[in-house]
């Protein structure tokens, strides 16, 4: 059972109702385009990530950009020495590792 304290305001008695501590990390391009894609075809689990105070935590799961890119750079064998002996080769094979990891991303964590 919850203890609930209220304020008098005028005539009314107004809840005192404080949030749980919410995490401080900043939403990526990823948590915005979930938080937006929740909004307007999963409603209702928008509203009840939101009202439980999950939703920013859950937002903040879709950080799996950098992991992603980070695991196809290592298999692909994409060094700092690659970057600096052949610019256009890295550019190209990093324009190719950041396009697959962003499908990937959309596919499985933002509309499933």
């Amino acid at each position: 059972m919850m203890n609930l304290t209220y304020e008098k305001n005028g005539d009314y008695q107004i809840p005192m109702v404080v949030m749980d501590e919410q995490p401080k990390e900043v939403l990526t391009k990823y948590g915005l385009m979930r938080k937006k894609f929740l909004q307007e075809h999963k409603n209702g689990v928008y509203t009840g990530l939101l009202l439980s105070g999950k939703l920013k935590e859950h937002l903040l799961m879709l950080e799996r950009m950098e992991l992603l890119t980070g695991q196809m750079e290592e298999r692909e064998g994409i060094t700092e020495q690659m970057k600096v002996e052949n610019q256009i080769l890295w550019v190209a094979k990093m324009n190719s590792i950041v396009h697959s990891a962003e499908e990937i991303v959309m596919t499985e964590l933002l509309y499933s």
